[in-house]
Formats: structure tokens, sequence, C-alpha cells
């Protein structure tokens, strides 16, 4: 029978012990933090391997995805975000509308972030052309709550502002990036889940005047 060597036992042990520990901060840091952390932005504040974080990520990823957890630990906007998952959500806004009144995004908010969402960077008037309304106000809805940017000017007659969706709003609707934009019926049920309601806002004068198209509330 073959010797066993102790002493090899004895070196596996901490680096066995390391990861561990290092596995459980990493969750840790998931778990509190608001905004999405990149595996690589982990790494420097913990002064570890980016390989060695990146491994230890895939691995709660994977552990979380198992049907014992009720949260899981997924890729959005870039970083690690911890989530209900999708199949919990029935109960758990269920639960909550026990607690709270229901909030979402008025339905003209949605339909301004999904224009803005498929066809960016798009102007104002560009919005209003899309939606056949007046728009002002619903903008600025989606400004103060940083779903949208501004992103530079066009380059046409007036220079109009151009605008886009931000990180704020893949956290919101849970996307790893542009690319992963549900169609837009989803979009609509998505954002009645995950956004909350804004106050109504009050017409601008534009949006009084006769010869303007209808305005809205945000």
């Amino acid at each position: 029978m073959d010797e066993i060597d102790v002493s090899q036992l004895t070196e596996e042990r901490p680096a066995e012990n390391s990861d561990a520990q290092l596995r459980a901060i990493l969750e840790a840091i998931v778990y509190i933090t608001d905004e999405p952390l990149s595996a690589q932005q982990m790494a420097a504040a913990l002064g570890r391997p980016i390989d060695v974080v990146k491994r230890l990520l895939d691995e709660l990823v994977a552990e979380f995805a198992a049907p014992g957890h009720g949260l899981s630990i997924r890729e959005v906007a870039g970083g690690y975000k911890m989530a209900t998952k999708a199949e919990h959500h029935e109960a758990v806004r269920a639960f909550v509308k026990k607690l709270t009144p229901p909030l979402k995004l008025s339905l003209a908010a949605l339909e301004t972030l999904a224009v803005i969402a498929y066809k960016q960077p798009v102007t104002t008037p560009e919005i209003m052309d899309i939606r056949g309304v007046q728009g002002a106000s619903v903008l600025q809805t989606l400004l103060d709550r940083k779903l949208i940017a501004e992103a530079g000017r066009k380059n046409v007659v007036g220079k109009p502002i151009l605008y886009k969706t931000t990180k704020e709003f893949l956290v919101q609707f849970g996307l790893k990036d542009l690319t992963e934009l549900p169609t837009l019926k989803e979009f609509e049920e998505l954002g009645r889940l995950s956004v909350s309601e804004t106050e109504p806002e009050a017409q601008t004068p534009e949006a009084q005047a006769p010869e303007a198209p209808p305005a809205e509330n945000a």
C-alpha cells in the first residue's frame, strides 16, 4: 500500500481554506452592493488574481442557479448582481403587494423608454414622431430616474439632443447588455415589474398649445 504524504495534505488545506474564504467574501460583496461590480473591480479591491476571482464567481453563479436557492447571481451590465429568480417573481410580488401599493412607471414613460432603447441614440423630435405625442415631461422623468442620459447632439439643423439608455437601465431591467433586449411586449411587462412609478408631471406650455400634439403625464 502506498504511503500518504501528510505534509502534502497539510500544504493543500490552506489553499482550499483561502478559496473558501474568498468565495464567501465575494458572495457578501455581490449581496451588499447596489451597483453590479465586475470581476476586475473585485479582484483589484481585494488584491487577488483576476483568474481566481473569476473562477470563484463562476462557482457562485453555478451554485445559486440550483433549485434550492431563491436568489440568483448573474452578469448584469458588465458586473455581477444578486436578484430574485424569475420563477419566484409571482410569489414575491404577491408578498410585496401586501406591504406597499404597487409601483411602476406610467405607460407613457414605458413607451418612451422603449423607443429610446430600440432606436438610440434618438432625438426628442424623433421620439415624438414615433409616438405621435408631446413627451418633454416624460423625458425629464426618465432623466431624473437615470434610466436615460444625453448622448451628444445630432448634426442636423438645430442640433437636437440625442438620448440613450444608461447602465441603470440595464440594472433595473436585469440585462447584461443591449443585445439581451426583449420584445417590446416583454419590455413593457418587465417595466411594470421592475421600475418604480414617478409622480405625474405637469404639462409643458408647449404641450398646452392648440397646435402641438397632445401632451401626457409621466
